[in-house]
């Protein structure tokens, strides 16, 4: 029984501290089973507080996932310590099971009211000794790391809003900004949506905690804001080649270059080179009423809505199936054209604000598409 232990005890340690390198010390997207389990388990469980309710009662639920996951990983690593250190000093000491549990916990939170004359196993105290300490404090630097990161996310999500509406979408980039004349701002938008998309592509696949903190505002998605700058890029090489900013090509290879990043981290395979005519769930009927949107806002377009599509698919089999599952795992806020999700409820259009003169007139803007 004592062997068992041992050789039980050794494992637990190796896998406790392996999960909190690849977690928090690696500066790499490494793979940790303990801590994505931890998401899967509560992630359900805060489902099911929210009972079947649409979005609204999934997103108040899903809030606490971050907290709950930080808080989750840190109890976890102490309680795999301390069952290591635990079977440890049963297999290598005369003690008993309550006494050999009682001295781990004793070293491993530093509280030193439980200790042996026992020369030999003064290594093993002083390892459990220094174990709690230093992973408490691996645990405070990270959350600087982390929220930094969040806010860099954040800020561009927010001034994303006036552009694409809440929930963000493609089509009414583009047609805000034909709206209101603003088409000449579009460059700059595609340049800091490519430098964000690098930077979520590192943080998120180095910090995969991060894709649980969710946005301040319900109907706010960093990942929703993603891909409607990417198929707004998208549709605008596809309908209008000649006119569109070089600017549109690089956000989409950043874009889906910092998807396939996240998925190499969180293990959700892809494919790394689809055929331009390969197919997508987005179908030529949501694509043409989009165009329509698009050309009521005032967007002319070089190519017809059927000469465009397959340009537009070509450039969406890149980024589709990931953004996909992202949204889905990560419970986005279920905007136009990212797919299912696994709660009730369709798809939600932007909501357009009214424009209001000050001599009362409105110029009969067109409806943003539902």
């Amino acid at each position: 029984m004592e062997w068992i232990s041992g050789v039980a005890g050794g494992l637990v340690l190796v896998l406790v501290l392996s999960s909190i390198l690849r977690t928090l010390v690696v500066p790499r997207g490494l793979y940790s089973a303990l801590v994505f389990r931890l998401w899967w388990l509560l992630r359900r469980l805060l489902r099911l507080t929210a009972g079947r309710g649409g979005y609204d009662a999934i997103d108040r639920a899903q809030t606490w996932l971050a907290p709950l996951m930080l808080i989750g990983m840190l109890a976890t690593w102490l309680a795999g310590a301390l069952l290591g250190f635990g079977l440890l000093l049963y297999a290598l000491s005369p003690l008993s099971w309550t006494t050999a549990f009682r001295e781990a916990g004793s070293s491993l939170f530093t509280l030193g009211f439980a200790s042996g004359a026992r020369l030999k196993l003064s290594v093993l105290d002083f390892l459990a000794a220094a174990t709690g300490p230093v992973l408490i404090a691996l645990q405070i630097a990270y959350l600087p790391t982390l929220y930094g990161a969040y806010n860099r996310r954040e800020l561009e999500v927010t001034l994303l809003q006036a552009r694409a509406g809440e929930p963000a979408w493609g089509p009414e980039i583009l047609a805000r900004q034909w709206l209101v004349d603003t088409e000449t701002a579009l460059p700059e938008l595609y340049r800091a949506w490519e430098r964000l998309a690098a930077d979520m592509g590192e943080s998120q696949s180095t910090y995969p905690i991060l894709l649980t903190f969710r946005s301040p505002s319900p109907y706010r998605s960093w990942l929703v804001g993603l891909v409607a700058v990417m198929d707004a890029a998208a549709l605008q090489l596809a309908l209008d080649p000649r006119t569109a900013p070089a600017e549109a090509r690089l956000v989409l290879r950043a874009g889906f270059t910092a998807l396939r990043d996240i998925a190499r981290a969180l293990r959700i395979p892809y494919d790394p080179d689809p055929s331009p005519d390969g197919p997508v769930r987005l179908t030529y009927d949501e694509f043409d009423a989009a165009v329509a949107m698009l050309e009521a806002a005032g967007f002319r377009a070089e190519r017809t809505p059927k000469e465009a599509w397959p340009h537009f698919r070509g450039w969406r089999v890149n980024y589709e199936a990931i953004v996909y599952e992202l949204c889905r795992r990560c419970d986005a806020v279920p905007a136009l054209w990212t797919g299912p999700r696994d709660f009730s409820g369709g798809p939600m259009s932007p909501r357009r604000p009214v424009d209001r003169r000050p001599d009362g007139g409105r110029p009969g803007l067109p409806p943003a598409f539902g």
